[in-house]
């Protein structure tokens, strides 16, 4: 059998060069795992071990070993536990707004609509665009002087990016404008592949819409939703693009902005990478707290 694997037909081409099935193989995966290691591994490592050092890379003094130094002094900086706070707060309300818009919109799409395939098109194309164009953009809708958004809600002159009470919910929308089609999709596939019958027997037992949406429809499509809550808390937790351009408000500064600031702006590169790692620990540790729950749901 191994050596029918290694072999290749006499009259193909491959054979004809001497190459076997595993040499074959071996150019698509060698190159590949090359790619990997260089771009994802060794920067990984590299990182550790500056998150363990003083290291600058804005001087060209060698770095010098201070083991835990840098996490002891980032856990006990008040600040870097205040863009914690926010970010948790903009996770929370972002990631709960793109679950309800974007299950709302995928219920109304579950049934014969003209046009269909077009309207769920259209919708889709906000996470298609670029994170800072979709930032430009609504920073233009925000504007108190021309943007249209106070001229439809009737607030007049309301500065919503200058407001240090209302910018993190600015952003908020933002993200929740430009995510809730991926919930939308996701939630979608899973309405569609509940099977029928559950609601043909439904009513014949005279079962309310209500009952029907609690008893049939949110469990069969808890573990997908769970699954797009998953992706898109990972992702909350790392958003930079729209919220740097949008607002400068210290009530806006989210982990991300506050890693950038400290990598490329003060040049605290050890610093940041043990930032960096801290913020690893925190994203993997709701991540596998989500997975407990999608497997809860899934073993019901």
């Amino acid at each position: 059998m191994a050596d029918v694997m290694t072999r290749l037909e006499p009259d193909t081409r491959a054979a004809a060069r001497g190459l076997s099935d595993l040499s074959i193989r071996n150019l698509f995966i060698i190159p590949t795992i090359a790619f990997l290691i260089i771009f994802n591994v060794f920067p990984l490592i590299y990182s550790l071990y500056t998150a363990f050092t003083d290291y600058r890379a804005s001087t060209s003094a060698p770095a010098n070993w201070i083991g835990l130094g840098n996490f002891r002094e980032l856990l006990n900086d008040p600040n870097i536990w205040r863009n914690f706070t926010i970010t948790a707060k903009y996770v929370v309300i972002s990631v709960t707004g793109q679950v309800f818009v974007g299950f709302g919109l995928a219920m109304l799409l579950n049934r014969p609509i003209p046009l269909k395939g077009l309207i769920t098109t259209l919708l889709l194309l906000p996470m298609m665009l670029s994170p800072a164009v979709v930032g430009l953009f609504w920073k233009l809708l925000y504007d108190p002087s021309f943007g249209i958004i106070n001229f439809f809600l009737g607030l007049g002159k309301f500065e919503w990016l200058a407001d240090p009470q209302m910018a993190l919910w600015a952003v908020a929308i933002v993200d929740i404008w430009m995510w809730s089609p991926f919930v939308m999709l996701l939630s979608l596939a899973g309405l569609s592949a509940v099977p029928k019958h559950l609601y043909e027997a439904a009513e014949i037992d005279r079962a309310g819409p209500f009952y029907t949406f609690f008893r049939i429809t949110l469990p069969l499509v808890a573990p997908i939703l769970m699954i797009a809550i998953i992706f898109r808390t990972m992702e909350a937790f790392k958003t930079f693009d729209h919220a740097y351009i949008l607002s400068t408000q210290p009530t806006t500064e989210l982990i991300a902005i506050r890693l950038y600031k400290m990598a490329f702006l003060e040049w605290q590169t050890g610093m940041s990478s043990a930032f960096a790692y801290i913020v690893l620990i925190v994203v993997v540790a709701i991540t596998n707290i989500y997975v407990k729950y999608l497997n809860k749901a899934k073993a019901r």
